[in-house]
């Protein structure tokens, strides 16, 4: 087992942020975190401020969980009203997680117009139909199938992983991606208008899994998925009773209004969306 002692200035909260639905193959017993991330299993606690972990070493944990980053400055930037006031300090310690760019696409792909217990259960599929078996304490474990796997699956076994009219997506993404190895080099280095663009380019990529793609993939921490709760509360909450919006307006008006952050913005709204909803 490894183990450090956070910042006492810089709040982490570990049960936050891999409950709050940016991650998929983490779960939770016995007041340990066990999530699957490349072809680690890692297993992981906090107990006030300490994290005691096994299956990686520090320099990863700090990386993924972004305990690099100025939480206590984001927060202040993006704190500019009771609602979301309320969501900082009720989620306080919630850090959006770097994810591997290519899992975060193909989660989110799978993610479209479905919960997160479905979603949960289609990835578990498809990471035992066609990821690589780690041995981890006995019990089998499945690293997250590569774009060469899925690009030579046959689209009926994709689909067999309860993901239905997905299946072909992710089939033709994989092949997209096979035949251009360097594109999240690419997708870097672009602006982030372009880089949105670029992604949509992608089978079954619209512009709420491109924003999720950018915001959890590629740490673009100035984009916002609109989902059915953001819109609720955005509308509820931000704009005059009556006022049209579409995705891109509610996207573009959250960005203006929280700033260089209004990612972390979307994610503790998210967090608090039931409380919130319910104001």
């Amino acid at each position: 087992m490894l183990s450090l002692t956070l910042s006492a200035d810089q709040p982490f909260n570990l049960d936050k942020t891999l409950s709050c639905g940016q991650v998929f193959r983490w779960v939770e017993a016995g007041g340990w975190w066990t999530g699957i991330v490349g072809d680690k299993v890692i297993r992981i606690r906090q107990d006030g401020d300490h994290l005691t972990w096994d299956g990686t070493d520090e320099p990863f944990i700090r990386h993924y969980f972004s305990l690099d980053l100025d939480l206590p400055a984001i927060l202040s930037g993006i704190d500019r009203d009771p609602i979301i006031h309320q969501a900082i300090e009720e989620c306080r310690g919630l850090r959006i997680i770097r994810q591997p760019p290519w899992e975060c696409l193909v989660s989110y792909i799978i993610a479209t117009f479905t919960n997160i217990p479905s979603i949960k259960r289609r990835i578990t599929l498809l990471c035992r139909e066609f990821g690589n078996e780690i041995s981890s304490g006995g019990e089998a474990c499945f690293s997250f199938p590569t774009q060469e796997a899925l690009a030579r699956a046959e689209e009926c076994q994709v689909r067999a992983c309860s993901l239905g009219y997905r299946a072909p997506y992710l089939c033709q993404v994989a092949q997209q991606i096979e035949a251009n190895p360097g594109w999240a080099g690419t997708i870097r280095k672009l602006p982030y208008e372009e880089a949105r663009t670029e992604l949509m380019q992608y089978r079954g990529v619209g512009r709420k899994v491109a924003d999720c793609v950018l915001l959890f993939g590629f740490g673009r921490l100035e984009a916002v998925p609109v989902d059915v709760w953001i819109e609720r509360i955005i509308r509820q909450h931000y704009l005059n009773s009556g006022e049209k919006a579409n995705y891109e307006y509610l996207r573009r008006y959250a960005q203006d209004y929280f700033g260089p952050f209004a990612g972390y913005a979307q994610e503790y709204l998210f967090c608090m969306r039931n409380d919130i909803a319910k104001k």
